[in-house]
């Protein structure tokens, strides 16, 4: 019987790079970045609600969407035994991982949007710093830091919300990048494993072999090693380099999805006001996952 896990995480905050461990291990020499499940890799692709649902969901409002949206993760989680090359997915034997960028919510009817316990048996959260996601969210977006910033302190925030015209996603609810992640860490329908992004630079192969554990799946040491040398950053930005990332959002400069790949850059790429806008709107969230605060925010504070 197969088993589901949910890659979760607020955009920008590595869940590709998390997905590139994942595909990486057991290799015998790195994967090609264009070989992951494309933009239909992701539980809000509407191709996936249009194959079960047996009818387009552009017919659909956002909200109609959402109340189905169980029944289309409990329905791939109930026939995940017939291999389809097309899934939106990433398997480890037994064991399939799927991305999301939804928060955990619920619909009209009261249900979890992604089918609770029907749909998955647990999640992987992945977290970043919000300084750091800022600038790589403005990076995707090809919109500016500030932009950024509004957009993640934003209660109603969401990709693909239009309702104009067809996203070409179903939309992602995105409440906040504090609201994001309490949605999950709050939630009781699931067991949810954390991982942060910080934790994956400095130990990948430890973070990894502790994230596959919580799923079930038992790595050696050398295994998880070398899915962290398979997946490193300058590997995979020099795959984008040499063949493109077919990823990589169109408006993004360059048509580049891997930027800079470190951690605290946001020391550099942020002025003083988008530091202490960040950490006004995120304090207690960044203080529950172990971000503290800068220096120049704490003086303020304590005047």
């Amino acid at each position: 019987m197969r088993r589901t896990f949910w890659l979760a995480s607020y955009p920008k905050s590595g869940n590709t790079w998390f997905r590139m461990l994942v595909a990486n291990l057991r290799q015998d020499a790195p994967i090609d970045i264009n070989d992951m499940p494309e933009r239909s890799g992701i539980a809000s692709a509407r191709g996936l609600f249009d194959n079960v649902m047996l009818f387009p969901s552009g017919l659909l409002t956002h909200e109609e969407c959402d109340r189905l949206r169980p029944r289309v993760y409990e329905e791939v989680a109930r026939n995940a035994e017939q291999d389809d090359p097309e899934a939106p997915e990433t398997r480890i034997g037994d064991v399939r991982f799927v991305k999301t960028h939804d928060a955990w919510t619920y619909t009209s009817d009261g249900e979890p949007l992604l089918g609770g316990l029907k749909g998955a048996d647990g999640a992987i959260l992945i977290v970043r710093d919000p300084r750091d996601v800022a600038p790589s969210l403005a990076n995707h977006g090809n919109q500016t830091i500030d932009q950024s910033i509004a957009f993640m302190g934003e209660a109603d925030a969401a990709f693909c919300g239009q309702r104009d015209r067809q996203a070409n996603q179903l939309r992602q609810q995105l409440p906040r990048w504090s609201g994001y992640n309490s949605s999950w860490l709050d939630q009781a329908d699931i067991p949810v494993h954390l991982v942060r992004y910080e934790d994956m630079q400095s130990d990948a192969a430890g973070v990894f072999r502790r994230a596959m554990a919580f799923a079930g799946i038992e790595i050696s040491p050398d295994e998880a090693e070398r899915a962290a040398r398979f997946a490193n950053f300058a590997e995979l930005k020099q795959q984008e380099t040499e063949r493109g990332f077919r990823e990589a959002p169109r408006t993004t400069p360059g048509g580049g999805f891997f930027r800079r790949g470190v951690s605290g850059a946001w020391h550099d790429e942020l002025s003083a006001e988008q530091i202490a806008k960040i950490e006004v709107d995120h304090a207690d969230m960044m203080a529950r996952l172990g971000y503290p605060l800068s220096d120049r925010h704490g003086e303020r504070i304590a005047r």
